[in-house]
């Protein structure tokens, strides 16, 4: 009988032996365009915070005024003593802007998709998903009880045909927004059409669009006309925080406050961290002028990397994938680029399908001219 040592021993001896071996690195720190290490500065080009909000000074102070008002923590879940007025008026201030009855504060983007799907799913449904939704959907659409089924990226015959098989119980159609690791947009009228006609809800997941696309940052579904019965929006990329909310009725929030075990039994995120996204959801609605110096860095790098030794995927938004294919030569070219103090990681499988490693760059509305045209020098330099 094989022992737990042995076990995990064996496990990572087989994953230290190949590509896919993961390892974190510290650093001190970052100013929305520079990473900070012990071993120098480097331009960073694996952000999220397509905004540069995290370093707004406004969305700090209200951090701080808000850690002076009500501590740095909120010492229990919500529905114990953790759920102040500044999480209240949080909540009031995403549903009027993203036009929804109710929003719901979780303390992550995983947990929210998490808690949801098993909250309203039993075993007679089926959940229809997009095949490269976010791990956090796909993970608990195959824990769930429901029936599972993944139609295949933005294929609308793939999805109908799924939709078109009869099933007993309810129907939910999943998807994100803005794909995290190919940055192309879901068609969202499509889907929309679709699982109306099937009866079905959809949920979206617009980590990657709210902030950034559509009237005052609103998000994809804001863009493309369509409002899902469930709208999962997360604060780690544009708003520059962390956190998430869902957006829906009356209904379907006060049954999420009954039956979803991750809202129910989590800490709630700390009341001037609420604070200080109230802030950012200000700046946000303000930040037409932040959006549009991101939309002409993606413009700008977009016309000067034609010329790439790689392969560049179709994205027009702020997630800028660079398709390599072998993982090790994916890991090699990102430490190259470290080495020309340019920071962009190497997104391998199963994070991304077998094959389809990637440099994933991101662009945010801090980087200048002289900072993409560094890193499109750097490219040229290792793609030789």
């Amino acid at each position: 009988m094989m022992n737990w040592s042995d076990s995990l021993s064996r496990r990572l001896a087989e994953r230290r032996g190949t590509s896919l071996w993961r390892n974190r690195q510290v650093h001190q720190g970052s100013d929305g365009r520079l990473l900070f290490t012990s071993d120098g500065q480097y331009l960073n080009f694996s952000s999220n915070d397509y905004l540069g909000l995290s370093r707004h000074p406004r969305i700090i102070a209200a951090w701080q005024q808000g850690a002076e008002q009500h501590g740095v923590g909120s010492g229990a879940s919500g529905h114990v003593t953790g759920y102040t007025v500044a999480h209240q008026v949080l909540e009031q201030q995403l549903a009027e802007w993203l036009g929804y009855s109710r929003a719901l504060l979780f303390i992550s983007g995983y947990a929210a998709n998490q808690g949801v799907i098993a909250a309203l799913m039993e075993k007679e449904d089926r959940i229809i998903a997009d095949r490269l939704s976010h791990a956090s959907l796909l993970e608990a659409a195959m824990l769930s009880p429901a029936q599972y089924r993944r139609f295949r990226h933005n294929n609308m015959g793939s999805l109908q045909r799924h939709l078109a098989k009869t099933g007993g119980g309810k129907t939910l159609v999943v998807t994100e927004g803005v794909f995290s690791m190919d940055g192309d947009c879901a068609p969202l009228g499509a889907i929309a059409q679709q699982a109306k006609a099937a009866a079905g809800w959809l949920m979206v997941d617009d980590a990657h669009g709210i902030g950034i696309h559509g009237d005052e940052g609103r998000g994809s579904c804001w863009m493309q006309n369509v409002k899902p019965e469930i709208l999962i929006i997360t604060f780690g990329k544009a708003f520059g925080l962390s956190g998430a909310a869902v957006l829906c009725d009356e209904q379907t929030a006060e049954y999420l406050l009954q039956y979803a075990r991750h809202l129910i039994y989590s800490t709630a995120m700390p009341p001037a961290q609420a604070i200080a996204l109230s802030e950012a959801v200000r700046q946000i609605r303000a930040g037409n002028e932040l959006r549009q110096r991101l939309q002409n860095n993606i413009r700008y790098f977009r016309h000067e990397a034609q010329h790439l030794p790689f392969v560049l995927m179709d994205s027009e938004t702020a997630i800028q994938p660079l398709i390599i294919g072998d993982n090790a030569r994916c890991t090699a070219l990102s430490d190259v680029l470290r080495q020309k103090k340019v920071w962009v990681k190497a997104i391998l499988p199963p994070t991304v399908p077998t094959a389809s490693a990637r440099l994933r760059i991101t662009l945010t509305a801090n980087h200048t001219r002289y900072d993409i045209d560094t890193l499109l020098e750097a490219l040229h330099g290792v793609g030789g």
